[in-house]
């Protein structure tokens, strides 16, 4: 029972982020999102840090569940269009709904990660089957240097969500990700 609290109270504190910042996210906060008694949240996670670290370890926890699902029901691209297609959902699904709750989480995390290192050590980006799927479709291309077209390819569509979120400006078009993923195959 202790585990699924925690649980609860680390995505009560996800919402809580998205919806009010950094500087909303307090115990009380989380207790009222969890629909729990005031200090509930203060029991499991005594100080501000180290609800913040829940959150981050949570967040990580659910982004690389996510990945790996992305990556094991995606079949190798055989053309850049289905590499296109594959990013295209991939950043919708970060636009929109509970990805869209998430982004912005995990955007707040790491502004507040450059104060504080130990939340950039959980935050570091780690190996996925989503990320493999695009290594593997560069690397098939022949192109040299897969890993390091790799990072930047993935790192250049977070930038398309972070403006879209930051900007209001809706969706990533389909042109933007071709853009993106023909410059890696040049």
């Amino acid at each position: 029972m202790s585990t699924d609290r925690r649980t609860l109270l680390a995505d009560a504190a996800i919402a809580v982020l998205a919806e009010s910042g950094i500087r909303g996210l307090t115990h009380r906060a989380v207790d009222r999102a969890a629909n729990l008694p005031p200090g509930t949240t203060s029991a499991y996670y005594r100080t501000r840090q180290a609800l913040l670290t829940a959150l981050v370890r949570r967040l990580v926890a659910l982004d690389q569940t996510e990945l790996q699902e992305i990556g094991e029901q995606t079949p190798m691209p055989q053309h850049a269009e289905e590499l296109v297609a594959g990013i295209a959902g991939f950043v919708e699904r970060r636009l929109t709904g509970d990805g869209r709750r998430r982004s912005l989480a995990r955007y707040a995390c790491a502004l507040e990660s450059v104060r504080h290192p130990e939340l950039r050590e959980i935050l570091v980006a780690r190996e996925n089957a989503g990320r493999q799927v695009v290594r593997d479709f560069l690397a098939a291309q022949g192109l040299p240097d897969p890993e390091d077209r790799t990072v930047t390819l993935l790192t250049c569509v977070d930038g398309l969500v972070f403006d879209r979120l930051v900007s209001g400006g809706g969706k990533v078009s389909e042109q933007e990700i071709r853009g993106l993923v023909m410059t890696a195959l040049r």
